[in-house]
């Protein structure tokens, strides 16, 4: 089938039982953060993809995928069986508009995630562009459980080398949890809580909003943001909010 490339997992991450990370060797056209791309297996003679966002950087090799396993999906499960030196199609070219290059200028910006929607956030945040276009970058991580916060080690990367610039704040939903809040992002935000937790302002003056989780969280926090008279933005009325709704993919 033309527009695929063969690509072969070099390494499996097992972060839970429902959370998987494959790091792919594949010769795709070149992509911008913040893209997608396609995943794609030979099950029962039938190609099965879905979409995909990269983790790692433009610049960075090999390829990486988030994702959470589905039970009874018609990809997930046979991608998370995967091993070292196993083949998986990959979309030659990317594809997406939840890049920084659709963000209007700003002094501080925003990137609120749920689940394996941090993804994303970690391949944008791997380019020079976001430090060196805001004062303040501020990463909100919202999970269900403890366990469910990843990429620890990428994130302490980001703190190194960005002292002043990077927030990190992992939310935990269901438990309490050393280190993170609790709750939902919508409600920590009308709360006005994550803005305490760093001391950077979150206002159409000051900020640009970049959010990738579910529909609901997705939703519920463009709600809580409207009520402080941000709107989306759109390249016709360019806003304060950029979304990317990311669900649970089977």
């Amino acid at each position: 089938m033309s527009g695929w490339v063969q690509g072969k997992v070099v390494v499996k991450r097992q972060w839970t039982d429902k959370l998987v990370s494959l790091r792919v060797e594949a010769d795709i056209a070149p992509f911008t953060a913040g893209q997608f791309t396609r995943l794609a297996l030979d099950i029962d003679g039938e190609r099965v993809a879905r979409p995909y966002s990269f983790v790692n950087a433009p610049h960075e090799q090999p390829l990486e995928f988030y994702f959470v396993v589905v039970p009874g999906g018609a990809l997930s499960p046979s991608l998370a069986a995967l091993e070292a030196g196993d083949d998986v199609w990959v979309a030659h070219r990317a594809s997406g508009f939840f890049v920084l290059d659709e963000v209007p200028p700003a002094r501080n910006l925003w990137c609120l995630a749920t689940g394996t929607g941090l993804g994303v956030f970690l391949s944008i945040l791997a380019t020079d562009e976001p430090w060196q276009r805001f004062r303040h970058v501020v990463l909100v991580h919202g999970v269900r459980h403890g366990s469910d916060l990843s990429y620890g080690d990428k994130l302490a990367q980001f703190a190194a080398a960005h002292p002043r610039q990077f927030h990190m704040i992992p939310v935990v939903s269901r438990e309490a949890t050393p280190g993170a809040l609790r709750g939902r992002i919508p409600a920590l935000i009308g709360e006005g809580t994550l803005e305490a937790q760093c001391g950077v302002p979150l206002s159409r003056d000051t900020s640009q909003v970049m959010i990738c989780g579910n529909p609901a969280m997705v939703k519920d926090t463009c709600a809580v943001l409207a009520r402080r008279d941000m709107q989306r933005n759109r390249r016709s009325a360019p806003g304060h909010v950029t979304t990317e709704n990311y669900w649970r993919i089977k």
